[in-house]
């Protein structure tokens, strides 16, 4: 059996670098969120990133007041350059929030990074996406024709 040192030796990190050592913390929100009607539709642009935090609490707060009323809402994807893990569930809590309010969701646009993380998660089967807005707002119509069928 072999025996393991355990003497470890520590280093005292000098004091004008520990500033480099401490987390780094944002205090700017990296998401832009601008809306725009069309019809009764809301569309809601996108620009940054969707992830852990401000950023999707933002997104969620903003869309859950139009789908609060049974609205519709266009989710602009296409300034969206990064999205984790949490940015992808808040948009299926949004999507699950839409259609128990009888609201309803489609995303649009969405970046080749995006799409590809939608496509891996298989959150692409849930989510109602579209290559671009004007289709998605083609989608609407539709749907309402056929209501009427």
């Amino acid at each position: 059996m072999e025996s393991s040192n355990t003497h470890w030796q520590s280093f005292s990190q000098p004091q004008h670098l520990a500033a480099l050592a401490a987390p780094y913390k944002e205090s700017t929100l990296k998401l832009s969120l601008e809306t725009r009607n069309r019809g009764d539709v809301m569309i809601v642009h996108c620009q940054g990133r969707i992830v852990y935090r401000d950023e999707a609490a933002a997104l969620s707060r903003l869309v859950g007041e139009v789908l609060e009323q049974g609205g519709k809402v266009v989710l602009d994807l296409s300034g969206v350059r990064s999205i984790d893990s949490a940015g992808i569930g808040e948009l299926v809590f949004l999507h699950t929030w839409a259609q128990s309010r009888n609201a309803d969701l489609k995303c649009a646009g969405p970046t080749p990074l995006v799409r590809d993380l939608l496509n891996l998660t298989n959150v692409n089967s849930v989510l109602d996406i579209h290559p671009s807005v004007p289709e998605a707002l083609a989608a609407f119509q539709s749907t309402e024709a056929c209501a009427d069928c």
